[in-house]
């Protein structure tokens, strides 16, 4: 289910883009302006709206630690604003000076991407503020660009409806027809298909366009074979020129908005459209997922930007439930740790986090001491608070995923046995099956609604417990 939640109606012209750190909102119009919204209420940051643009911001995007933020604009620059205080860092001229459509922060935050209505691609160094490389596109605007996971190349789209991936010194390495009628937007899902198996990597992108489609390709990585791009499928589920495409942090979904004045929300591994979301009143222009919460933003020619909550615990019909893929702690990312933190009510160490650089490897490794002496926390009780978090946040990184509730993902208290022949935690289905009558693992209907205690599990939770604690 996905539910509007929020209306974001400040700007004067159409909206344009819509992008997520982990704890702003940052939107951008045709009235030259960026304005910039914390997630915790969505009410606009002191310094927004940023100004400084001569004419419309047609993108705008978050660095990967989100204390920078680009936005670019017909006027042929690409500006470089600080998050904290909504300073403006620099301005970054276009070769040629053509009015700028794209920009994108690379993983690695040494480079900052920004296509042009001229074809032109540039990287710009983001330390020096000066141009690293330049290329350019054959026969049309460059419309779309994002970059892979681990930032080792780069997919540019075009209004002549080509594909092209990059490396990071500016080689073409593939290029494709992909859109007869141009490519309006690209993304590539922050995981991959598949694990690294015999010096092979999958990435999965999806790519939209004015033939109304939604295409998923495969990008095979091999360091003996270079890259190749793989045709999928196609997602038709648009009446209109679909304008923009993107996954979910998990890769599961991919949300498009089209000329239609519709969002559509798909499942990636089936294609199946989960939810279509027709509440703008003009052409989708943008859309993107939040990536540490259940949270989409949409924005539209009416001049709004539509924040949804999604349940993502709620199954569709016909469909088993699948569990959430999570990112496992140690390889959280600065954004992640921060994220956690105020999901754990310690919002004001975010700031000491990052500064340290805090990622989830270094986090588990935390103790006492560390908290003292490295991080400088003086108050106990605040080091205790903290340490307590840690401490919690390790036990579930450890306990067996068949002691966790699948509906809550949990670790089970009183587990109790459905006729399902699934486990569950009492009280989850319990209120499960107030609402429906149906397997919350297959999706099939329940032929009791009796539960079982299963004291054998139970049992093996609490000796598991016990092994922790000492």
């Amino acid at each position: 289910m996905a539910t509007l939640i929020h209306t974001l109606a400040d700007h004067s012209d159409d909206v344009n883009y819509c992008a997520f750190s982990s704890s702003c909102l940052a939107t951008c119009s045709l009235d030259k302006t960026i304005r910039v919204y914390s997630l915790s209420d969505f009410t606009e940051l002191p310094y927004s709206p940023l100004e400084g643009h001569a004419y419309a911001v047609h993108c705008c995007c978050f660095s990967p630690s989100g204390r920078l933020l680009a936005s670019c604009s017909t006027d042929g620059t690409t500006a470089l604003w600080d998050t904290r205080d909504g300073r403006r860092l620099a301005v970054l001229q276009q070769p040629g000076a053509s009015p700028v459509r794209v920009c994108r922060f690379s993983p690695a935050p040494a480079h900052l991407l920004a296509g042009a209505a001229d074809g032109s691609v540039v990287l710009w160094n983001v330390q020096s503020l000066k141009l690293y490389r330049s290329g350019k596109v054959k026969g049309g605007s460059l419309m779309a660009c994002a970059f892979s996971p681990n930032g080792s190349f780069f997919v540019t789209g075009s209004s002549s409806g080509d594909l092209t991936i990059w490396n990071d010194k500016m080689r073409c390495l593939c290029n494709e027809k992909a859109h007869d009628l141009g490519v309006t937007c690209c993304d590539i899902s922050s995981h991959p298909v598949s694990g690294n198996e015999n010096g092979f990597k999958y990435f999965q992108m999806a790519s939209c366009g004015q033939d109304n489609q939604i295409k998923l390709w495969l990008i095979l990585s091999a360091d003996f074979l270079g890259i190749q791009l793989k045709y999928k499928c196609t997602l038709n589920g648009h009446s209109a020129p679909v304008l923009a495409c993107a996954f979910s942090c998990d890769g599961q979904m991919i949300v498009s908005g089209s000329v239609d004045k519709c969002v559509i929300i798909y499942e990636t591994s089936t294609g199946n459209t989960l939810h279509t979301l027709s509440q703008h009143t003009r052409y989708v222009t943008t859309c993107a997922f939040a990536p540490h919460s259940p949270l989409l933003a949409t924005g539209s020619m009416d001049k709004t930007v539509r924040i949804w909550q999604l349940d993502l615990k709620e199954p569709c019909a016909g469909d088993p439930i699948e569990n959430e893929s999570k990112v496992a702690v140690e390889d959280w990312s600065e954004d992640d740790v921060s994220a956690w933190l105020c999901a754990q009510d310690l919002s004001d160490f975010v700031g000491l986090f990052k500064m340290n650089n805090i990622d989830g490897k270094e986090l588990l490794n935390l103790t006492k001491e560390s908290l003292a002496n490295e991080l400088k926390i003086e108050s106990l009780g605040l080091r205790s608070k903290v340490l307590q978090k840690i401490e919690e946040l390790r036990m579930t990184v450890s306990v067996p995923d068949e002691f966790l509730c699948p509906i809550t993902r949990e670790l089970m208290n009183d587990p109790v046995i459905a006729t399902d022949g699934y486990s569950y935690e009492r009280e989850a289905m319990e209120n499960w099956i107030s609402n429906r009558r149906s397997s919350p693992m297959t999706n099939l209907p329940l032929h009791s609604l009796v539960l079982t205690p299963n004291r054998t599990l139970k049992m093996a939770i609490s000796r598991w417990l016990e092994t922790q604690q000492k």
